[in-house]
């Protein structure tokens, strides 16, 4: 499908600020789940652009600043493990992309979403299955919520070496899994995630 395509026939409808809105960090065992909110010039194409999972690091980093120097708006939301936890990620995912939303400089007209609807936000949208297949705007804000993420998660292997967070970014790797079970869970580890919880049976007091 023309990922371009279905964007420019909302245009056509009357929708002339689109945001398209996507996640990165939904699955990890550690870290924060982060939104991005993306406005794209109309008729702009961006080459390459598709779902930030099948786009390979290199290439990902060349898409998130070509996204950011020609798009007309981008918000961004971040929420912490911490926060996860106490409201679950479903939620949490939720929270993140409304602040990305906030985010914006100025009010879309039109809310492109993958797979989730915004009850508390008042503007119209569109929830779309693997939304970043079908629209140019979503795929753009997979890339740039992607890359955030994982620069965030590099930050934090700094402050956590031993976990090997700039390989993994936090998901369930078998590195992963090990580096759990050596240690034991850090601040940034989900702890209401069951297989977290399950793998620090031993180091619950």
């Amino acid at each position: 499908m023309d990922i371009y395509r279905y964007d420019e026939s909302l245009r056509n409808k009357g929708f002339k600020r689109i945001a398209g809105i996507d996640e990165a960090g939904r699955g990890p065992l550690a870290g924060p789940v982060v939104a991005s909110a993306v406005v794209l010039p109309p008729l702009k194409i961006i080459g390459g652009l598709r779902d930030s999972k099948k786009v390979p690091e290199k290439e990902r980093e060349l898409l998130f600043w070509e996204v950011l120097s020609c798009c007309l708006d981008v918000g961004v939301g971040i929420v912490e493990a911490e926060v996860i936890d106490r409201i679950n990620i479903l939620r949490a995912t939720k929270l993140a992309m409304e602040t990305a939303v906030k985010d914006l400089s100025a009010e879309p007209d039109l809310l492109l979403i993958d797979a989730l609807t915004l009850s508390s936000v008042s503007i119209k949208q569109i929830s779309l299955t693997k939304g970043e297949s079908v629209s140019a705007s979503i795929a753009a804000a997979s890339i740039i919520a992607k890359v955030v993420r994982d620069r965030l998660m590099q930050r934090y292997h700094q402050v956590y070496p031993e976990y090997g967070f700039e390989r993994h970014k936090g998901y369930s790797t078998i590195e992963h899994i090990e580096k759990i079970l050596r240690h034991g869970p850090c601040p940034i580890h989900r702890k209401s995630f069951e297989k977290v919880m399950s793998l620090t049976l031993p180091f619950r007091k």
